[in-house]
């Protein structure tokens, strides 16, 4: 075999086998998540499902060939607030312990991903302003119950060089609940610069950035579980400000001024038709 054939016959065999161990690895959740409808719908405890959905995230992760680094600890009970870069946030964050997250209610009408996440306890947020009071609810119940549960304040994901303001809103669960902010910073890529590959920003659809993630020689991302910051002494803006600065500082970027917003909205999809999204 020539020397220039040898990395062409590897950018089709790296996809083509990782393309095979998520389409098992999804087979194995389906099961799993099947077992666990079936026997609450008998009316048994499914306490065995909690411990299993860290260990499917790894799993999911070293499929796709993304390498997660973790530093910190995970603190009980707290509100989880991360910088958001892309739809593999979720995973990765996942294969830090047993998380709670709050998504998208569009998200539940994904094909076979939006049953999973709902049987495994995903929070959905319905749109509109009127449903947020709902959603700080049914996160105040669980953060009660002493679970964990990851929300993304910015809204929208960026390119990893930035982290857009935080929504303040949903900070509020944190004076009901009597609980602390635990700040996550997200980082992908080893090198100085952050990872291209890694963020699902723009116009960019689910089936071709999946397909530019099967095509990486392999992503590395660190996740950074920052000190707690207590909510009781602070109102939800500067809880939320003082946890985006938190994040900034940790990914050491060069700004702390809170980037505004892009004008369209863009990533994690709120609707997936035949592979492109729907805002």
């Amino acid at each position: 075999m020539s020397a220039w054939a040898q990395p062409d016959l590897m950018y089709l065999l790296r996809p083509l086998w990782r393309g095979l161990r998520i389409a098992e690895h999804l087979t194995t959740g389906t099961i799993i998540v099947a077992a666990a409808a079936l026997s609450r719908g008998l009316g048994l405890r499914a306490a065995w499902l909690g411990p299993l959905i860290p260990w499917w995230y790894r799993r999911f992760c070293r499929c796709l060939g993304i390498r997660v680094r973790g530093d910190g600890v995970l603190a009980r009970p707290s509100l989880l607030v991360a910088n958001h870069v892309s739809w593999l946030d979720i995973p990765v964050l996942g294969t830090q312990g047993q998380i709670g997250f709050l998504s998208k209610a569009d998200v539940r009408a994904w094909p076979l991903v939006g049953w999973m996440s709902e049987i495994v306890g995903t929070l959905f947020l319905e749109r509109g302003a009127n449903q947020i009071g709902e959603a700080i609810g049914k996160i105040s119940l669980k953060i009660r119950s002493n679970e964990l549960v990851a929300v993304f304040p910015e809204g929208t994901t960026s390119d990893g060089r930035r982290v857009y303001r935080f929504h303040p809103r949903l900070f509020a669960v944190c004076q009901q609940a009597g609980v602390r902010v635990q700040p996550v910073a997200l980082r992908y890529g080893a090198g100085p610069e952050p990872d291209p590959i890694a963020p699902f920003i723009g116009d960019d659809t689910l089936l071709a950035h999946l397909w530019r993630v099967l095509c990486h020689p392999g992503i590395e991302v660190q996740v950074s579980l920052l000190p707690t910051i207590p909510g009781a002494d602070r109102d939800r803006r500067r809880l939320a400000e003082d946890a985006r600065q938190a994040i900034v500082s940790r990914l050491g970027l060069e700004s702390a001024v809170p980037a505004e917003h892009p004008t369209i909205p863009s990533r994690v999809p709120a609707r997936v038709r035949n592979g492109h999204r729907d805002s």
